[in-house]
């Protein structure tokens, strides 16, 4: 997790892919990371009637750019601000207090899978990761890095 000291280390890589709408797309896509051992974190699906855009964090992002880029398979990375809440409800709610506070746009976000240590952990993509994380950080928030993802 981070400290004042670390606020800049390894963010969160997140991996946008545009998938045909047809069925069993997704399976494949996440059959083929799992074959590779990498374990998915964290996703958001936007479903439209041609394609399907899938957002992901995954335990190994090194991993999945090297399978996406052998098996042609287009996508983008963005870095997120990943907060762990011990309280979801009441902490999520001080967490946009705090970015509406900094006038600080979020421009998505999503709930990830449980932490093992049963933090509910929230994804959220924003301008300005660094000055977000300083944000957060400075506000008591726990912001987590892709080592406290990594399994």
């Amino acid at each position: 997790m981070s400290t004042e000291t670390e606020v800049s280390s390894s963010p969160v890589k997140q991996f946008s892919i545009m998938l045909p709408n047809e069925a069993g797309a997704l399976q494949s896509l996440l059959s083929l990371l799992k074959s590779s051992g990498v374990e998915l974190l964290g996703i958001s699906v936007k479903d439209s009637s041609d394609v399907t855009i899938v957002r992901i964090v995954v335990t190994d992002p090194e991993t999945t750019g090297e399978i996406f880029m052998e098996r042609g398979i287009p996508h983008t990375t963005s870095e997120m601000l990943v907060v762990a809440f011990r309280e979801a409800a009441s902490e999520l709610l001080n967490c946009l207090n705090t970015f509406n506070n900094a006038e600080t746009n979020i421009d998505f976000g999503y709930a990830l899978l449980p932490h093992p240590k049963g933090q509910s952990l929230f994804a959220f993509h924003v301008d300005d990761v660094e000055f977000g994380k300083h944000l957060l950080f400075n506000a008591g928030f726990t912001v987590m890095e892709q080592s406290d993802l990594s399994r």
